[in-house]
């Protein structure tokens, strides 16, 4: 099925504006006002504005944009502090050979804001 087709669909079916950005090696489905957490941004304080530049769809609910491969708009957050992920517990054990290892792990994320598409 074609990519494209599948966005008209989205197009048609939500009211509320939105963007798709792509930040961290990830993408991101974004709308005015939600609170995401993505990779680790670099050298921000709490209150600062982050400008994504890397804008794969905008969508006004009425109208799709697609970029190819960006649509060289903006979205701009605000940068909200550094957080902690879930703690992931690692086992590593070897039968036989009185062999285990335990590790934790507390993946370290960016909290931002949208303000405006």
């Amino acid at each position: 099925m074609p990519t494209t087709t599948t966005l008209f669909i989205m197009a048609t079916e939500t009211t509320a504006p939105f963007s798709v950005i792509a930040t961290g090696g990830k993408q991101y489905v974004v709308r005015v006002g939600d609170v995401l957490k993505v990779e680790l941004l670099g050298e921000y304080n709490a209150g600062d504005k982050v400008e994504f530049d890397q804008v794969l769809m905008t969508d006004d609910g009425s109208k799709a944009k697609l970029g190819t491969p960006t649509t060289g708009g903006k979205v701009t957050a605000t940068y909200l502090g550094e957080k902690k992920g879930k703690k992931l517990t690692i086992i590593r054990y070897k039968a036989k050979s009185n062999r285990d290892r335990r590790l934790g792990h507390r993946q370290h994320y960016a909290e931002i804001k949208i303000e405006k598409i």
